[in-house]
C-alpha cells in the first residue's frame, strides 16, 4: 500500500478474495506470536483496573485483525464498499511498538558498554603485603585491612588509605580534574585511578561492592532501570485515556445503530472499530524509546553517563551549565601559557632565561606543574643540576636585596 501501483495490480493479478487470505497469512504470526505479549500485559492491566498502554494496543490491534478476520471469512455480511481489511494496521502498530521497545534494549545496551568500560578501569591483580611477604593476588581476594603496594603508573585495585610513601595519582575518573592529587601518609585513595611516578603503600579500606567505582557501576544499572518521568506521564494518560477511548466507541456504535439505516449494525460495528483501531497509541510508544535512545547513546559517545531517566528529560529544560572546576573542560594536562618578567629584569631574552631556571629547580619534582614548565622549556637546553644560590642570586638580582634583608630578619637565608 506504500505504492498504490502495485497494490492496484496484486488485486487484478490476485484478486481481492485471495488477497485478504494472503494478508491474514502474513498478520496472524504477528498478531499471536510477537504481540502475544501485549494480551498478556494488556489484559492483566484491564482485569486489575489500571489499563496501560499494553491494554490499548491490544484493543486496538485486536479490533482491527477481528474486524478485518470476519471481511475475510463472510464477506457478503458486510456492505459492499466496507469490505475492506486492517490486516497491515495491525501488524504495523505491533511492529512499531516492538521496535520502540528495541531502541529502548540498544540504549540501554549502549549504558552497558559503558558500565564494561568502567570495570575494565579496576586492574585484575593487586600486589599485597602479608607477614614478611608480598604476594600477587586476584584483586576479589584483597580484604579489609591488608596492605596493598602500588607501584609507578599502576592503576589502584581497591579503595584505602596511605601508610608510607608518596605520590601523585590522577583521579580524573572519578573527579573530572585533569591535575593528579599529592598522596602521602593519611590521604585517601580509590581503586580505579592511576598513580603516577612514585611509589606508596596503603591499608585497604573498601573493597569489592564497598568501593567507590562499584557504587558508580550501580548508580549506571540503576539508571538503566529507571522510567523518564515523561513514561509514567504517558502510562497515566492512557490509563484515563482507555475508558474515554471505550466510552467514545461505545456511544459511535449506538449512534449508528439508531441512524445507520438498513446496513445499521454493520456500519455501527465498523465506525467503532475505527475508533479503537486510531486510538492505537503507536506514536507514544515509539516517540519515548527513540528519544531516550539518540540521547543516551550519543551522550555515552561523548562520556557522559546519565544517572536516571529523569536527568536525560529535564536536561532538554537547562539554560545555563556551571562546572565546578575547570578540569573537567581542559586538555587533561596543564601547560605554560605565558611567561611574565619583572620590569626589572634586564637579561637578554629573559623569558627563556627564566624558564631555564624554573625548569632546573624542578628536575627533580614529581608534581604535575613541573613537567609542564620542563615541557615549556624543552626547546632551549636545560640545567639538569638544581641551580646554585649565586646563579639565582645573578639571575634575580632586582630582588636580591629585598629577599636577602627579609629572610636574615627571621634568622636564616631561603635564597
Amino acid at each position: 500500500m506504500l505504492y498504490p501501483p502495485l497494490h492496484h495490480w496484486l488485486l487484478g493479478a490476485v484478486g481481492e478474495g485471495r488477497l485478504n487470505w494472503l494478508m491474514l497469512l502474513l498478520a496472524a504470526p504477528v498478531q499471536f506470536g510477537p504481540g502475544l505479549r501485549f494480551y498478556r500485559t494488556g489484559w492483566a492491566a484491564l482485569r486489575h483496573r489500571s489499563p496501560d498502554m499494553n491494554t490499548l494496543v491490544m484493543l486496538g490491534t485486536s479490533a482491527a485483525f477481528a474486524y478485518s478476520l470476519a471481511v475475510t471469512l463472510a464477506p457478503q455480511l458486510f456492505p459492499a464498499g466496507s469490505r475492506h481489511v486492517y490486516f497491515e494496521a495491525s501488524a504495523v502498530v505491533i511492529t512499531l511498538i516492538l521496535l520502540g521497545k528495541l531502541f529502548e534494549a540498544i540504549a540501554k545496551g549502549r549504558s552497558s558498554e559503558a558500565m564494561r568500560t568502567l570495570l575494565q578501569l579496576q586492574p585484575a591483580t593487586a600486589r599485597v603485603q602479608r607477614g614478611a611477604q608480598v604476594q600477587e593476588v586476584p584483586v576479589d581476594a584483597v580484604r579489609l585491612g591488608d596492605l596493598v603496594l602500588v607501584r609507578s603508573g599502576e592503576r589502584l585495585p581497591v579503595d584505602g588509605e596511605v601508610v608510607e610513601g608518596r605520590s601523585y595519582v590522577d583521579e580524573s575518573m572519578l573527579s573530572g580534574e585533569s591535575v593528579p592529587v599529592l598522596k602521602e601518609s593519611g590521604a585517601n585513595v580509590t581503586g580505579g585511578t592511576v598513580n603516577g611516578t612514585g611509589a606508596f603503600t596503603f591499608r585497604a579500606t573498601g573493597v569489592g561492592a564497598d568501593m567507590a567505582l562499584s557504587r558508580i557501576i550501580r548508580m549506571v544499572e540503576d539508571a538503566q532501570s529507571s522510567r523518564p518521568p515523561i513514561q509514567g506521564l504517558a502510562d497515566r494518560v492512557v490509563a484515563d485515556f482507555v475508558p474515554l477511548v471505550l466510552a467514545i466507541a461505545l456511544v459511535t456504535f449506538l449512534a449508528w445503530l439508531l441512524v445507520g439505516g438498513e446496513a445499521a449494525l454493520t456500519n455501527a460495528l465498523i465506525h467503532a472499530v475505527a475508533v479503537l483501531i486510531i486510538a492505537c497509541p503507536c506514536a507514544m510508544g515509539l516517540a519515548t524509546p527513540v528519544s531516550i535512545m539518540v540521547g543516551s547513546g550519543r551522550a555515552a559517545q561523548m562520556g557522559v553517563l546519565f544517572r536516571s531517566g529523569a536527568a536525560l528529560e529535564e536536561l532538554g529544560e537547562a539554560q545555563v551549565v556551571a562546572l565546578d572546576k575547570t578540569g573537567t573542560v581542559t586538555q587533561g594536562q596543564p601547560e605554560v601559557t605565558d611567561v611574565f618578567v619583572d620590569r626589572g629584569w634586564s637579561v637578554v631574552d629573559g623569558e627563556q632565561h627564566l624558564l631555564r631556571l624554573a625548569a632546573a629547580a624542578e628536575a627533580s619534582s614529581e608534581h604535575p606543574l613541573a613537567r609542564a614548565i620542563e615541557r615549556a622549556a624543552a626547546p632551549s637546553p636545560i640545567t639538569r643540576q638544581p641551580p646554585s644560590r649565586r646563579s639565582l642570586a645573578t639571575a634575580f638580582a632586582p630582588s636580591w636585596t629585598a629577599t636577602r634583608l627579609r629572610s636574615a630578619r627571621r634568622g636564616s637565608w631561603r635564597g
